[in-house]
């Protein structure tokens, strides 16, 4: 499996809300970095996060994929459930690494709209 598709399949687990399904396309060691605001390492501070941010199912809309050697990069629009039960639109642009098949890095570019 090619990693563009293997990252396809891992947001559709989290659009359904299986955080665990999604989960399991990670390394151990991952690393998420969002630029310029906060770097979170390793799949249980993923699952921690992604448990307090994803409240609800995020909306992706996926403009472009490519994937390039060992890289996919992803371009889009996302929407998540705030704290106040508000969706929040925002513009993103992610480079994942990957490693084995696995995603073992975030670089996130996140822009409110």
């Amino acid at each position: 499996m090619n990693n563009k598709i293997i990252l396809e399949n891992a947001n559709k687990a989290i659009t359904k809300g299986d955080h665990e399904t999604f989960l399991s396309y990670l390394t151990d060691d991952i690393i998420w970095t969002f630029v310029g605001e906060q770097v979170i390492s390793g799949k249980d501070q993923v699952r921690r996060y992604i448990n307090d941010t994803y409240r609800q199912p995020p909306k992706f809309d996926v403009e472009t994929l490519i994937e390039e050697g060992n890289y996919v990069t992803a371009v889009g629009r996302i929407a998540l459930m705030n704290k106040n039960d508000e969706w929040i639109e925002y513009n993103y642009c992610d480079i994942w690494r990957f490693e084995d098949a696995k995603m073992a890095e975030l670089k996130a570019f996140v822009i409110k709209i």
